[in-house]
């Protein structure tokens, strides 16, 4: 499906990688990086079934970090509070990275500063791959899948026909909009960039600017909102009609206030962690976008 790297530059049994948090995407994580040879510890996310014999169920995410060479955390972003997406709380904080090897390697979606401050410390590196656009861009259709999903099960009209902003205009959103068009949504997005707004009329979308959303939204039957950013705020959602569908697609802080849209009783969620939607495809995209880091990293030390 993906074409992965030359795996056989690099002595992969000599690696210690823990995988620490996340979702069933971790399970395929896992078994691929423990299918490379290397020696893989795990905590913090839904083992399934039938885990790999070969790799080692830690006690808690300290263990599972214990003289580690790469620590594999979330793509998703972590939360305000500096925790990372996981079945369990956990922060990474010194002592639980102190526990890595010297010279280690954090790779993960999107890091919070804490992290960065906190690895910068130890001497550890660094390495987010949020910014890593093709492997953004393989992960899409699996996350947009969820989304029409969650749209579907929560509206009381067809996408057909619908009135829908799509606030944001990043790949996920592009591509959202795309297959939105296609299922015949009247779309308007709403985007700061003016190369994103021109790249959402390429695919049949309206484009408005970003300031624009609160004139918009007065009659949608959709609103799906992608930037990180509170954009969604008190004021946006009281001009919203009671029947509309809100839906905040965004990384953490999010981007809608949910709280007050709960609390004035529209109709909302915040669909965090979409790839889990096809956890083996995602996880086999998101193995691929690591697998080049590490084999890169490793190579430096040459």
């Amino acid at each position: 499906m993906y074409e992965m790297p030359d795996m056989t530059t690099i002595d992969w049994a000599s690696l210690k990688i823990a995988v620490v948090g996340g979702d069933e995407r971790e399970q395929e994580i896992s078994r691929l990086a423990a299918a490379s040879g290397a020696s893989v510890s795990v905590f913090g996310f839904p083992l399934g079934d039938n885990p790999p014999k070969s790799v080692h169920v830690a006690e808690d995410a300290t263990d599972a970090v214990r003289d580690a060479d790469f620590v594999l955390f979330p793509i998703p972003g972590m939360n305000e509070d500096g925790s990372i997406f996981s079945t369990e709380f956990i922060v990474p904080d010194e002592a639980m990275l102190g526990r890595a090897k010297k010279g280690a390697h954090v790779i993960m979606g999107l890091p919070h500063p804490n992290l960065v401050e906190t690895c910068g410390k130890l001497g550890i590196g660094c390495h987010e791959y949020e910014s890593d656009r093709e492997l953004m861009l393989l992960r899409m259709p699996s996350i947009v899948e969820l989304a029409l999903k969650l749209i579907i099960e929560n509206t009381k009209v067809s996408i057909h026909g619908s009135k829908t902003l799509v606030v944001g205009q990043g790949n996920v959103a592009h591509t959202l909009t795309r297959d939105l068009v296609l299922l015949g949504a009247n779309v308007t997005v709403a985007a700061r960039n003016p190369v994103q707004r021109a790249e959402a009329i390429v695919v049949g979308a309206r484009a408005i600017p970003l300031d624009g959303i609160g004139d918009e939204v007065e009659d949608c039957d959709i609103v799906l909102s992608t930037v990180p950013a509170l954009v969604v705020s008190r004021d946006v959602i009281d001009r919203m009609p009671g029947s509309v569908f809100l839906a905040d697609f965004a990384a953490p802080p999010g981007g809608v206030d949910l709280d007050y849209a709960r609390a004035i009783g529209i109709n909302c969620l915040w669909g965090r962690a979409l790839g889990r939607r096809a956890p083996i495809t995602v996880g086999r995209s998101q193995w691929k976008g690591i697998a080049e880091r590490i084999i890169k990293l490793v190579g430096a030390r040459k």
